[in-house]
């Protein structure tokens, strides 16, 4: 299990230049639910779930934060202050390896926002939590989300399986180490 960087660390604010990433707070959970209720934009992470289970998973979130020191961010749109989806570093018990994943809603697709927020996650565990390597799980039919692996330079690992209860998807494993994000970001 990862630890925090610092015992009692400030939690991070990350902003790009479309984008704030910090974590998650009680006034993300409506936007949280109905992100996790959309059938299509929550086809590759485990189908869209009723409110009191999105509860549970956002608490999961919210408590990854305060054990392990690290977890996905709530991504806001700079411009509107909307919450668009979680995107940055996971690793739950029994997976694969240190993993920068990613979720938006429909309304955030095809803008670069998964690429963006990504790239900015991917500095902040590198350079923070001193991660060698980043993967991303992904179903090899989620074509966009392996657009953004490819966007951020990460290469097909190969096959990859996940923990119970996730034991019987397909996932593919792409990733890339911190030397060749390094080498990559210049």
């Amino acid at each position: 299990m990862q630890t925090p960087p610092h015992p009692t660390f400030d939690p991070p604010r990350i902003e790009t230049n479309r984008l704030l990433l910090r974590p998650p707070l009680a006034q993300d959970f409506e936007d949280w639910a109905r992100f996790m209720a959309d059938a299509e934009a929550t086809r590759f992470i485990g189908g869209p779930q009723p409110r009191a289970v999105a509860w549970r998973g956002f608490l999961a979130m919210v408590g990854a934060w305060q054990i392990q020191g690290f977890a996905m961010f709530s991504v806001l749109e700079k411009a509107s202050g909307r919450w668009i989806g979680r995107i940055g570093p996971w690793h739950p018990e029994g997976w694969p390896g240190d993993e920068v994943g990613w979720s938006l809603v429909r309304a955030a697709w095809g803008k670069g926002y998964a690429t963006e927020a990504a790239a900015a996650a991917m500095d902040w565990a590198f350079d923070v939590l001193g991660w060698e390597q980043v993967i991303h799980t992904i179903d090899p039919a989620n074509t966009g989300s392996i657009g953004v692996a490819k966007r951020l330079g990460s290469s097909l690992i190969g096959p990859g399986r996940l923990p119970e209860p996730y034991e019987q998807a397909r996932v593919d494993v792409w990733g890339q180490s911190r030397s060749d994000w390094r080498a990559r970001r210049g």
